[in-house]
């Protein structure tokens, strides 16, 4: 049991404690649950709610929240363009993203996906060494799809940059 001020009162019945806050003109409200026995402490709920919501708030300010980048191609990417865009995933993934690799077909690319599955096989092979495949290439609808992540153990900063 903890009064409005912060000074422990020892364990008490839970009558007693009401009692207590009632007398203060205040709440009882149970702080730890799960604890043996159960810790309360006499305070005002609309304050401790508010320290709770303003805690939980600073909480998430600090927290950097798992964000997915998306690289798009397309089965007729040009040399030049693949290599950029690899980069681009070297890069994200070094940086701690997840990264969502997409092959777009249109139109008669539908009828050759194998043009596109090979694309995505290339580009996962030169990335190996710095992505976990997550999500294996997968077709939905009109896009060939992968999901990587970065590995744990992956090379330094440094040779990922030269990449």
């Amino acid at each position: 049991m903890i009064d409005d001020e912060g000074n422990q009162l020892g364990v008490m019945q839970p009558l007693d404690a009401l009692k207590l806050a009632r007398q203060a003109s205040l709440d009882l409200v149970e702080i730890v649950p799960n604890a043996v026995p159960p810790v309360c402490k006499i305070t005002d709920y609309g304050k401790h709610l508010y320290q709770l919501s303003k805690k939980a708030h600073e909480q998430r300010k600090h927290q950097k929240g798992q964000q997915i980048k998306e690289v798009k191609f397309r089965p007729m990417t040009a040399e030049h363009d693949f290599q950029v865009r690899k980069n681009q995933i070297i890069r994200f993934l070094g940086e701690g993203y997840k990264v969502k690799a997409m092959i777009f077909h249109r139109g008669r690319e539908m009828a050759h996906k194998e043009v596109g599955r090979a694309k995505m096989d290339r580009l996962l092979k030169e990335i190996g060494e710095v992505a976990l495949v997550e999500l294996g290439p997968r077709m939905e609808a009109n896009i060939l799809l992968a999901l990587l992540a970065p590995k744990k153990g992956g090379p330094p900063r440094a040779a990922q940059q030269e990449a």
